[in-house]
């Protein structure tokens, strides 16, 4: 039975208060300040569920907000030292830096809290006029008599655990727009309904993933480095997955030190958080690390598809922008100045839709431009460094896929085409039998922490008398085919201990969801060998606090 709500009307609504879809409101008000324009963001505060690296390529804030430099930014710690190392167990292998294609430079960026770059951003966006809604999850789409996306539902508080509606029931309203624009990160769950509703991936390469770990650590003054950059391949991975690390020394003595971990891995014994934790114990990171304290923690999963995996962005009555369109620039590890580059197009492109009066339509200019102008050009040039390396490997992508972005840089084109992806991360997961279980050091609570204790370090928090928004598509899965099969890898790949098979004497053994632990990194939604489990939006407010990730 469908709900009686109220309705507001809007020119556009924008679901996400991230770069693209921030950058989005503050384009639309320059071009009109008469526009009616808001913001929904699930996060209890602006920022609250922003994670990335993150070094920043500037072009996509140059753009959009030209005189940033003179408005208060928080982006004051530009890049002075660029180093890349090949790890073994004990050592590492510097990798000089003059072989390196130009596009990896990260000379001119900045190393950046991106939730405190989008809080700024709110601040200026509100400044125009931009109406802002944080604590707001958008559970819903509307659609109106054309089938076109006409706005979302949001604000649905006060359902019981069974889905039933509590005494403090908040049934939400709808927001409607002439245009919808879905900017809610990576797998957002808005943003998957679209695609498989308008078939936008029809053309597209299947989409890969990243699962990236982070925290933050203050450290011994005496070890910190403002302004350097350094990334690392190789061990502990090796030939289990491809990934690496990532290591940014900001102000304040403060370090991210951050690991990622491709999701195409087939070893389902693969702990991809237990990596990151053997990671920091490599002499390298373990000296920098030693007397410090970590203060954060976060995780989130990552496109990887690049340019190939772009599904049409356009649809009736919106537009997919930043990660919602999977525009990461793999090998540079960015993709902030596209998400901002994504959103000033789609304002431009409904400025000019609504100025003619069209509403409710197919942003065709959009989708064309995003792909053919510079955030296309961005991702086209790095297109098969990602393909390469889930097919060959590590040392293939470096020779093969370097020599590649060197003749895309120096010819602007490649001698290999455009590479195809294959499996989906899901199908890459093989079947236990070919493996042995991984046997991974105890965490030492110095260093490396257990999963609980470092979800406490998220501030994560839901309200546990909800329905769980992690739902299962058959109940039966986990423990009649996952865990004989595959032995149980929700139980590892989770970044915050989520799942849990549950065996109690003289009992079956039981498949345990822990919701409440959940950091919305969506990597169970991508990973899952049967794909099982359906990522929903909780309550808004609800999930983790970041404080300046």
């Amino acid at each position: 039975m469908a709900q009686d709500r109220e309705s507001m009307e809007y020119d556009v609504v924008i679901v996400g208060a991230g770069p693209a879809g921030l950058s989005a409101a503050i384009r639309l008000k320059q071009l009109d300040g008469d526009l009616n324009v808001v913001v929904l963001e699930k996060g209890s505060e602006v920022g609250a569920h922003i994670l990335s690296g993150a070094v920043l390529d500037p072009s996509g804030l140059d753009a959009l907000l030209p005189d940033w430099r003179d408005m208060g930014a928080p982006i004051t710690v530009p890049v002075r030292e660029d180093n890349f190392y090949m790890l073994g167990e004990a050592g590492r292998i510097r990798v000089p830096n003059f072989v390196m294609p130009p596009l990896m430079s990260n000379h001119g960026n900045y190393i950046v809290s991106m939730g405190n770059v989008c809080r700024w951003m709110a601040e200026v966006a509100e400044g125009l006029g931009v109406e802002i809604f944080p604590g707001m999850s958008c559970s819903e789409l509307v659609f109106g008599d054309k089938g076109e996306v006409k706005g979302v539902v949001a604000g649905e508080f006060g359902r019981n655990a069974d889905g039933s509606e509590g005494p403090g029931y908040e049934p939400g309203m709808e927001l409607h727009g002439k245009y919808v624009f879905l900017s809610e990160g990576v797998r957002g769950s808005l943003s998957q309904q679209v695609i498989a509703k308008y078939d936008l991936a029809r053309d597209a390469d299947v989409q890969k993933y990243g699962l990236g770990m982070k925290e933050i650590w203050e450290i011994d003054p005496a070890k910190h480095r403002e302004g350097t950059v350094t990334h690392t391949m190789g061990w502990p991975l090796n030939g289990n997955a491809g990934g690496g690390s990532f290591i940014y020394h900001l102000d304040n003595n403060q370090v991210y030190v951050g690991f990622v971990v491709h999701l195409n891995y087939e070893n389902p014994y693969l702990f991809p958080y237990m990596e990151f934790q053997r990671f920091k114990h490599h002499p390298m990171v373990a000296d920098l690390l030693k007397g410090g304290k970590r203060v954060a923690y976060g995780a989130r999963a990552i496109n990887e598809g690049g340019y190939q995996s772009i599904p049409k962005s356009a649809f009736p009555g919106g537009a997919l922008l930043g990660c919602s369109a999977g525009l990461v620039n793999v090998p540079r590890i960015k993709g902030n100045h596209n998400a901002m580059l994504s959103g000033k197009l789609a304002a431009e492109q409904a400025f000019e839709a609504i100025g003619a009066g069209r509403s409710g339509d197919v942003l065709d200019g959009y989708d064309a431009e995003l792909k053919s102008g510079p955030v296309g050009q961005d991702l086209k040039k790095v297109r098969n460094v990602k393909p390469l390396w889930s097919k060959f490997g590590l040392m293939a992508s470096l020779a093969v896929g370097g020599f590649d972005m060197w003749t895309n840089n120096l010819f602007g084109l490649s001698l290999l085409g455009t590479l195809k992806h294959g499996k989906s991360d899901a199908e890459a997961t093989r079947k236990k039998f070919a493996y042995e279980p991984i046997d991974y050091p105890k965490p030492d609570g110095k260093l490396s922490f257990d999963r609980l204790t470092n979800v406490s370090f998220s501030m994560t928090n839901h309200e546990e008398s909800q329905p769980a928004h992690l739902t299962l598509r058959d109940p039966d899965i986990p423990v009649e085919r996952n865990l004989p099969d595959y032995a149980g890898p929700s139980a590892r790949y989770c970044p915050a201990g989520v799942y849990e098979f549950v065996q109690e004497e003289g009992k079956p053994t039981r498949f345990v969801i822990n919701f409440q632990n959940c950091v919305h990194c969506k990597t169970c939604d991508i990973k899952d060998p049967a794909q099982n489990i359906v990522w929903t939006v909780p309550q808004g407010g609800d999930g983790p606090n970041y404080p300046n990730m």
